[in-house]
């Protein structure tokens, strides 16, 4: 099967969890067609916008990150993030991640069942 990018749907998220700014998301699958999974999708952040804390349990949230820079925020404390980067939060963990650069923070996020 092959998706073609102008069958995908987009939207825009304001204050995502509790974030700033707009969050534009791109669902790369249609979250019904994703086995034990429940979201597939692109992430854009402006510069200053964010998705706020929040937290995972029974399934673990991954951020492959594609382009630009930010903050991950986990229990343990802040991280940079950048392109080539990959953020795994799982088994009851929280994060959040804010976009700290001059340019776009582009990730793909997936999201998988324990």
């Amino acid at each position: 099967m092959i998706i073609d990018r102008l069958d995908m749907k987009n939207e825009i998220r304001k204050e995502m969890r509790g974030g700033s700014g707009e969050v534009k998301i791109t669902h790369l699958v249609d979250s019904e067609k994703i086995k034990n999974g429940r979201l597939m999708a692109e992430l854009i952040l402006e510069p200053g916008s964010g998705i706020g804390f929040h937290r995972h349990d029974n399934e673990t949230e991954y951020y492959i990150i594609t382009e630009g820079s930010g903050i991950v925020s986990e229990e343990n404390g802040e991280r940079k993030v950048s392109a080539g980067d990959t953020v795994v939060t799982g088994n009851g963990e929280s994060h959040s991640i804010k976009n700290s650069g001059k340019t776009v923070l582009k990730f793909i996020a997936v999201i998988i069942s324990d």
